[in-house]
């Protein structure tokens, strides 16, 4: 019996689409008012509105042919926002029916944009982490889920470090292995500051081993991205105390040591606070890296796309994206060994819109930014993610006076 057959027996009601607008790349840059570099190829758009009202969090995660995804949307509990997971097996086209997963953890959600509730995979084994509230309003733990069943059935797995220290922004990745990586931040020495944290699991989060720190000062309120490196290693993008730059520390070894490599964007960015904005990590199919990164730098402050042709040790210099500093959140995919695509939130004159650019020489130029965000909405936190057919990018929209919206792209 398939997986969508099995959601259909259990009455899992399915996620309308209540939008969609299927057009070709010249009406898109008639629409929007953005036009394309000549040279550059034309990527048709089919872009959709779920019907996930009043959005507060989303991740979505590729494992080979599938894409998961998990959302919190409110409910009519304030205090209990709904939490579920979903897939396509489509390359986004279509979505199975979601399952819901917060009924398991009866705590109040401090997951929000920026420090989003997480999702990884590995064949049938799928785990979910998220923040909830502790003795502190506005700060507590984090906790896992785990599936063994393909995200049909849910248990909760255990805490990473066994105690109730805040913890936040985490990000998870699932190795060829079937080991569940997790790295997050908390002020476990209580010292007035965060360090960047790290756990693995062999169980899907039913029990967590070699918890331990990779970096005690980091910055407090940045995301933070997990990728694998070319021969297994693990990466781990962050923002790092002082300077307030990207900072790359990787593991070859599963984990158990990791070492601070590289300066993504050597800015020596001098601040005392919190951009509440991480980087994005992607690896081509040459097994160079590729990396978008924000600082504020004085004469210096925008979004910029570096690459990394020596696992991480060194990165070509920063390229800016967008139009100055009004590009902000981020993420990059891959495609093959010389397509890309990025995509960020800029503030325009009627809001935030989310726009992209496209290389097809792995990096070395790139079109002319587009608008992929419905005019007069406030579209916020973007996400992209290589498919089987191209490429698939999500963000949060909204228009004045309506509920926040869960928006997706297929570009091919």
């Amino acid at each position: 019996m398939t997986y969508l057959k099995m959601l259909k027996l259990r009455k899992y009601f399915l996620l309308f689409l209540v939008f969609s607008l299927s057009a070709c790349s010249e009406s898109m840059d008639k629409l929007h008012g953005m036009p394309q570099s000549e040279n550059m190829p034309r990527s048709p758009i089919n872009t959709e509105a779920l019907a996930v009202k009043s959005l507060l969090s989303y991740d979505i995660y590729v494992e080979g042919e599938i894409l998961h995804a998990v959302f919190v949307a409110k409910s009519a509990n304030p205090k209990h926002p709904y939490i579920a997971y979903l897939r396509s097996e489509n390359s986004g086209q279509h979505w199975s029916a979601p399952v819901e997963i917060d009924q398991y953890i009866p705590t109040t959600l401090e997951s929000a944009a920026g420090n989003d509730v997480q999702i990884a995979a590995h064949g049938d084994d799928l785990m979910a982490v998220w923040q909830v509230t502790g003795e502190i309003p506005g700060m507590g733990p984090l906790i896992s889920l785990y599936s063994k069943d393909g995200g049909l059935n849910w248990s909760q797995g255990s805490n990473p470090t066994a105690s109730d220290v805040d913890q936040s922004h985490p990000d998870l990745l699932a190795d060829e292995q079937g080991r569940f990586h997790l790295i997050w931040l908390d002020d476990r020495d209580e010292n007035g500051y965060q360090g960047l944290r790290y756990a693995v699991s062999s169980d899907a989060g039913q029990h967590w081993e070699w918890t331990q720190t990779i970096d005690d000062s980091s910055c407090s309120c940045c995301w933070n991205r997990l990728l694998l490196g070319p021969d297994g290693e693990i990466n781990a993008l962050y923002r790092d105390m002082e300077p307030r730059d990207m900072a790359l520390a990787q593991s070859s070894n599963t984990g158990k040591n990791w070492q601070r490599i590289s300066t993504v964007g050597e800015f020596n960015w001098q601040f005392d606070g919190c951009p509440h904005n991480g980087g994005a990590l992607a690896k081509d199919g040459q097994q160079a890296l590729h990396s978008l990164v924000w600082t504020g730098a004085d004469n210096k402050a925008g979004l910029y796309y570096l690459q990394s042709n020596d696992n991480a040790k060194s990165w070509t210099p920063p390229q800016k994206m967008g139009d100055g500093s009004l590009a902000f959140h981020s993420d990059i995919a891959a495609l093959g060994d010389e397509r890309l695509l990025a995509i960020w939130d800029a503030r325009g004159a009627e809001g935030s819109v989310v726009m992209i650019s496209e290389s097809f020489d792995k990096g070395e130029h790139w079109s002319a930014a587009k608008q992929i965000s419905t005019p007069a909405s406030s579209a916020t936190f973007p996400r992209v993610v290589a498919t089987k057919t191209g490429f698939l990018a999500m963000w949060t929209e909204q228009k004045p006076g309506a509920d926040k919206l869960w928006l997706s792209a297929i570009l091919k």
